[in-house]
């Protein structure tokens, strides 16, 4: 009985052994494969909120990539808006910067309830065929009701009005707040003006319905039944567009457009 008991435990012990090995084997194999599809899920993003992909699109990653070529990457000093030459754009993780205290700075009071800022952020720009900037992509995130999103924004060349603005991770609920996806709302962004008069940023999803741009450029209609979600979203743009976040570029981009 007593070997019995011992035989019991050892094989346990030792299928527990090899399984572990192999979920670890398997976590460790599949991990590259798992960053290059979250590399090109975030590219494709990246085109989409460009107009360079349709929502409904569907893409191989090697067609991703192709296109994705066309987008000029850049890596910005988050404090002073300058480009930082000795980072390399492609290989830059700025979730990752801004959760590691050595690369990164406590945000200050923020209604967007961003917590960290990192010291570098990755910026994207398209060219026009004559090699003047046609778009600025920026990143943005912000809490909403249940979690963090994560989106783009961006902004023509002259930075007067949004182009696009897509979110590609969040934990909205579905039908509510998760009404970000829906391409309805997406339109409704193009042709707003994201700053007022003095470049101070004046977006506000609006409780209700808003008018065309041309009328009413400063708001967008709200989420219905998702007062918190369409205040997050509020929140998070005036935030990345303020002096808090890409303030500094955007002040040297417009800067640069004067002198030029």
């Amino acid at each position: 009985m007593q070997g019995s008991v011992v035989y019991n435990l050892v094989f346990a012990a030792a299928v527990c052994v090899v399984c572990a090995v192999f979920v670890s084997s398997s976590a460790v194999a599949l991990r590259e494969r798992q960053e290059y599809n979250a590399a090109i899920d975030k590219q494709r993003n990246v085109l989409a909120v460009s107009g360079m992909v349709g929502d409904d699109e569907e893409l191989a990653p090697e067609e991703v990539e192709t296109r994705f070529a066309g987008i000029e990457q850049i890596v910005i000093d988050l404090e002073t808006g300058e480009e930082v030459s000795e980072i390399e754009p492609s290989t830059f993780d700025q979730r990752r910067a801004s959760r590691d205290p050595a690369t990164s700075t406590a945000a200050p009071p923020n209604a967007a309830q961003v917590i960290r800022l990192p010291d570098q952020a990755l910026v994207y720009k398209v060219r026009d065929a004559q090699g003047r900037p046609s778009l600025h992509v920026l990143p943005v995130e912000g809490l909403g009701l249940w979690g963090t999103l994560y989106g783009f924004i961006a902004l023509d060349g002259a930075l007067e009005t949004v182009q696009a603005l897509t979110f590609y991770e969040h934990i909205e609920t579905p039908g509510l707040g998760g009404e970000v996806d829906n391409p309805r709302w997406k339109a409704l962004w193009r042709g707003r003006r994201p700053f007022d008069d003095d470049f101070k940023p004046n977006l506000t999803v609006i409780k209700g319905r808003a008018g065309p741009p041309s009328e009413d450029p400063h708001r967008v209609d709200g989420l219905s039944g998702a007062t918190m979600t369409s205040r997050g979203v509020t929140n998070l743009l005036q935030f990345w567009l303020g002096d808090d976040g890409f303030g500094p570029y955007l002040n040297r981009l417009r800067q640069e457009r004067t002198d030029g």
